[in-house]
């Protein structure tokens, strides 16, 4: 199995010494989100656990736990943008502090285990595409040799982000603009040894050098755990999502990274009560189970074939 840690909070930043836990007693729980009273017990020794996939804005905390994770293998979906505190208001300094850290982890694991994220691209009249493209050059230029592979979306608007979008005078841009400005991006990453690909996105930009992007990549973690994956696309996700299944660990609205165009994380005050809960000894992040809890064992298995394929190290 695939573990998503997490789309729903970023645990690298925030509970990576919670997390670090679970693995070595090789068990957590985890609340259905759609289901308050339904829980799930997830087994995550090495024998079931293909792969882990952590998705973070600041890896700085777990840089000092990336050991406990050594038996696993994982890799990092790191969003860097070059937006303020006026939308990503809870992040240290991108250039002093998380540029730093992108480097530092790549030298770690390997550049084609942290995948950069410049994504989602709000577009309005302070963030408009001449800001987007100087900061995405001079990003691309600093990161070039520390990743082979950059995800950019648009914003997308949901019902628990539309206030903030409509605040932030989001636009919508017409596909000529898009393919246009997606192709100077397209441009630049080439430049810097990366291929660039979408998140999610409808529109075909294959014809300026940009894919579609599975964010949990089949390609990838078999590459990774030296094996071919018995897997199918995760139907949880968006009908544009390349995704493959996978099991999220994490619990919405307990990340205090603040971004505008979260749908995650919507509401400040249940933030503020969910990270007031977390206890790191706990079974369940930002939670206890509960008497009335159901909880169901989940049946886990290696979605790894038998026949082997060249680890990336191997390449």
């Amino acid at each position: 199995m695939i573990i998503s840690a997490s789309r729903r909070t970023d645990i690298p930043t925030y509970y990576s010494e919670w997390f670090a836990r679970r693995v070595k007693e090789g068990f957590l729980y985890v609340r259905n989100p759609m289901n308050a009273l339904q829980v799930s017990r997830i087994n995550l020794t090495p024998e079931v656990v293909d792969c882990i996939v952590f998705w973070t804005k600041n890896p700085i905390p777990m840089l000092p736990r990336l050991n406990a994770f050594d038996r696993y293998p994982y890799f990092f979906q790191f969003t860097l943008t070059g937006y303020d505190a006026d939308i990503e208001s809870g992040l240290p300094d991108k250039w002093d502090k998380l540029v730093p850290a992108f480097i530092e982890l790549s030298k770690r694991i390997g550049p084609e285990r942290v995948i950069w994220r410049y994504d989602p691209i709000v577009l309005n009249d302070r963030y408009d595409e001449a800001y987007h493209l100087n900061t995405f050059r001079r990003l691309a230029e600093t990161l070039g040799g520390y990743t082979k592979k950059c995800v950019i979306s648009f914003v997308d608007i949901y019902q628990k982000n539309v206030k903030n979008m409509r605040e932030l005078n989001n636009s919508a841009p017409s596909d000529e603009m898009l393919l246009l400005f997606a192709g100077k991006m397209s441009q630049v990453a080439k430049e810097n040894g990366m291929v660039i690909a979408t998140c999610a996105e409808k529109i075909d930009l294959s014809s300026v050098g940009i894919e579609h992007n599975s964010c949990i990549d089949r390609e990838l973690i078999e590459a990774i755990a030296g094996g071919r994956l018995n897997v199918k696309k995760d139907l949880n996700q968006r009908e544009e999502c390349g995704c493959v299944s996978s099991i999220d660990i994490g619990a919405y609205n307990s990340c205090a990274n603040g971004c505008k165009y979260c749908y995650a994380n919507y509401s400040p005050e249940n933030v503020r009560v969910n990270m007031n809960r977390y206890d790191p000894m706990s079974e369940i992040l930002c939670d206890t189970i509960r008497p009335e809890d159901k909880i169901t064992v989940r049946e886990m298995k290696s979605l790894l074939e038998k026949q082997m394929m060249l680890s990336l190290d191997e390449n």
